[in-house]
């Protein structure tokens, strides 16, 4: 299986680099992080920008709003839906269940989700603008950024890293010449609502920020040099003139006045190592241990070209070509549009190899033991209002960024999903009594850190569905870890909230006979005679397969708990009760209950595709009709320019994925790299928007491509395209504590190893199985057919089970 030995040369398909300065944050930024601190290094040739963040640093307007009791306006609402009024009660459900923002914003009334702020800039300035031999790069495996360069006869390198153990970004400057000069500084953003102390005092630069509503924050960079240093606190800036430098950079965040945070920084730095070559092992050694998990190796390296080079050739150089990130009117039903059928675009397999990589660096940047999930940008932002506060978004954006986890072998990287979900529990069971008069717990679409469950944008968040998508992550993670103990305090009993909620939300409709969800609806999409920006209705799809998700999985563990037989009996009556997945006018997967007109057929979201991908209850085997309307649904979107975002294309190569469409998934996310991604990978929302959940959805989709684990079964290979041939992948992981290793050729697998983390059967598909030997330690293990393509045998714990064909 793969290893970790700190020792060993470059990952495959794991460097980002380039021969020119980087000049904006989003278009050339290249992100570093260790989950609590992130900074974003925008490297010049003579001076150097790094923007600063910290995972809990946002502003404190709403931490303390709370949710007003607006459930006897329910019946109401209901009633007009069963009357089929239903834009007057849509209109009256936002008026009366939802909250304040949204489409009211335009009346002065925003929401009051909290916007994620930057903490400061550390700058450095060397003045060095005549330089040959530029080099700037991204090494995922190090999880460091460096700068090279040569001017006057000597050569220069500035190099930085946010450290995988301790809290602290260090940075180094250093020649192999002469002593050089060197201006660094600390800064903030104009913020006319931060009160800022800015000083330089010996060997210590510092800014200390306070906002209105009590939150403080404090970053403090210490300075190691063999040269000399002048502090100018008029200025808050250092003058060196040094052949070597350290700087030592760390951020705390006080909260409700409990601590010094200008001491807490400082106390920080001087936790950790002092010198270069200490925080660089053991910050290599600790990173490594998650991102060499997995290894991918397709297409070829070409590491003697420039990442923003490739990306250029890959994209061709029609010169009408949009931007990536803008809305591209030529996408068809496969989705290629006028780029894929650009003869002068080169492919570049190795490329798409280097996408998946970048996402699993990200996630591991971005959610390294960390109480705050992954926001729409992950760990970084420069901006005081940023798109959508950079807020944490429920209804697919933080459900994205997590579901590489588990098949990357990063499990523990949800626990800061977990965290959040738990610190919202006490105020979501006040929020489903008070909205919905319903036991259980009720999510908003839309939120913050601080643990409100609060609607907030009129329009969009009267949904229910929250909740029940968030707890699947936890579902899942007993999954692929079987650990019952998890099973036990965390997972059951919150999937038990959150069926307690629609135990008491669903209610019988008066004709159909179902039990249904009123309102409902399918994120964030709308029907033609139903409420804009987003319709509301009577059980939407989406509402009817979470349900149907947490009430089976909720049954699930309490068989494995051996608990609440009375309750399962209650859940299982529900789910013959919920109205089934239907086939609309078209051929497609009905979004609705009714088979309403689409007012938008190419909306970004797929909502009522859920089912297909991330959850599992729309399969080829076990429900071959209701595939083919999914496929249908998707290929209605494509055909109205469909996956128009970066996070939408993502989806939709998992959904290709998950129909063994190996070239369409391909396909989609060779546009996903080229029509939604910057220079530097970072995925976009148009117009030009970084938002980072597309980048975790296309490393989601490759895993999805060459190993998936649903329904029982370990499927291998199941949408290989075709132009990936030859390749090999190690360290991905199945359900039921799997890892595979894969090697293939000529489209066919070559040999499969199998670790079992339990002593577990294992079932393995791929149409060649019968073709294949299966050792043991060198010894013939034996295995059942089930069906032609599908075998099963036992294993024992820390076994490797391996396959040749």
């Amino acid at each position: 299986m793969t290893e970790t030995n700190a020792t060993e040369g470059c990952w495959p398909h794991s460097m980002l680099w380039y021969a020119t300065p980087a000049e904006k944050y989003i278009e050339h930024g290249l992100p570093l992080g260790n989950g609590e601190l992130g900074g974003m290094v925008v490297a010049g040739h003579a001076t150097d920008r790094v923007a600063l963040n910290h995972e809990w640093l946002w502003r404190g307007k709403g931490r303390h709003r709370d949710v007003e009791e607006k459930w006897p306006h329910l019946a109401e609402v209901r009633r007009l839906f069963f009357e089929g009024k239903v834009l007057e009660a849509g209109t009256l459900a936002n008026d009366t269940l939802g909250g304040q923002g949204g489409v009211l914003a335009r009346e002065g009334k925003p929401n009051r989700v909290d916007p994620y702020q930057p903490a400061g800039d550390l700058i450095a300035e060397t003045g060095h603008a005549d330089v040959t031999d530029y080099r700037r790069e991204l090494d995922l495996d190090r999880a460091t950024v460096t700068v090279s360069y040569r001017t006057g006869g000597s050569g220069y390198t500035r190099q930085y890293l946010t450290h995988a153990a301790y809290p602290v970004l260090a940075a180094r400057f250093r020649t192999d010449g002469g002593p050089f000069p060197l201006r660094l500084c600390l800064r903030r953003i104009d913020d006319p609502d931060c009160t800022l102390r800015t000083f330089a005092e010996g060997n210590e630069l510092g800014l200390v920020g306070q906002f209105p509503e009590g939150v403080r924050f404090a970053v403090v960079a210490r300075v190691l040099t063999d040269g000399t240093i002048e502090a100018e606190a008029a200025s808050a800036t250092m003058r060196l003139r040094a052949r070597d430098t350290l700087v030592l950079l760390s951020i705390a965040v006080d909260l409700d006045g409990q601590r010094d945070p200008l001491q807490s920084a400082r106390d920080q730095i001087a936790a950790a190592p002092n010198d270069w070559d200490t925080l660089l092992r053991t910050h290599v050694d600790t990173h490594r241990d998650l991102y060499r998990r997995v290894s991918l190796d397709v297409g070829d390296e070409r590491p003697h070209v420039p990442t923003d080079v490739r990306l250029a050739a890959a994209r061709g150089s029609s010169p009408e070509r949009p931007a990536p990130g803008a809305p591209d009117e030529g996408h068809g039903q496969d989705g290629r549009g006028a780029h894929g059928r650009d003869a002068r675009a080169a492919a570049d397999e190795g490329l798409l190899a280097l996408y998946f990589n970048f996402g699993r660096y990200l996630l591991i940047a971005s959610s390294r033991e960390t109480g705050v999930p992954a926001n729409l940008q992950g760990l970084w932002n420069e901006e005081l209002d940023p798109p959508w506060q950079s807020d944490i978004h429920q209804d697919v954006n933080v459900q994205m960024n997590y579901w590489p986890a588990e098949p990357c072998g990063l499990g523990e990287l949800t626990g800061a999903l977990f965290e959040h979900l738990e610190r919202f529990a006490p105020h979501a069971r006040e929020a489903a009594r008070k909205l919905y008069n319903c036991r259980g717990v009720w999510m908003p679409i839309q939120t913050d850190p601080w643990g409100r469950a609060t609607p907030e944008s009129r329009g969009w968040d009267v949904w229910i569905g929250a909740a029940a998508w968030l707890s699947q992550h936890l579902w899942q993670r007993y999954e692929w870890s079987l650990d019952t103990e998890f099973l036990r305090t965390r997972c059951y009993p919150y999937l038990k909230e959150v069926a307690a909620f629609f135990e008491d939300y669903l209610v019988p409709h008066p004709t159909k006979g179902y039990l249904v969800h009123v309102p409902s609806q399918s994120p964030e999409n709308r029907f033609a005679g139903g409420t804009s920006p987003v319709s509301l209705c009577v059980s939407a799809t989406m509402d009817v397969e979470l349900t149907q998700d947490v009430l089976r999985h909720a049954i699930a563990a309490a068989e494995i708990l051996g608990v609440d037989a009375e309750l399962r009996g209650t859940w299982r009556e529900i789910l013959r009760n919920l109205p089934p997945l239907r086939t609309g006018r078209h051929g497609q997967l009905q979004e609705w209950l009714e088979d309403y007109e689409e007012a938008e057929p190419g909306h970004r979201h797929i909502s009522h595709l859920y089912a297909l991908y991330p959850g599992d209850g729309i399969t080829l085997e076990e429900t071959p009709d209701l595939a083919r309307a999914a496929r249908a649904s998707l290929e209605r979107r494509l055909s109205s320019q469909g996956g128009h975002t970066g996070w939408s294309r993502a989806w939709t190569v998992c959904c290709w994925a998950r129909l063994r469409e190996g070239d369409l998934a391909r396909e989609h996310l060779r546009r996903l790299v080229l029509d939604f991604a910057t220079d530097a990978l970072l995925d976009l929302h148009p117009p030009r928007i970084f938002q980072v959940d597309g980048n975790f959805g296309g490393t989601a989709g490759v895993c999805e491509m060459l190993l998936q684990s649903h329904r029982g079964v370990l499927r291998l290979l199941p949408a290989l395209p075709g132009a990936w041939a030859n390749g090999t992948v190690r360290g991905l992981r199945g359900r039921g504590g799997f890892v595979v290793d894969l090697e293939w050729r000529d489209g066919q697998p070559l040999q499969v190893r199998v670790v079992s983390q339990h002593s577990a059967p294992c079932r393995l598909r791929h149409p060649r199985i019968g073709g294949a030997s299966l050792t043991c330690a060198d010894q013939p293990v034996r295995a059942e057919t089930l069906t032609h393509d599908c075998v099963e045998f036992l294993t024992e714990a820390g076994r490797m089970y391996e396959l040749r064909w």
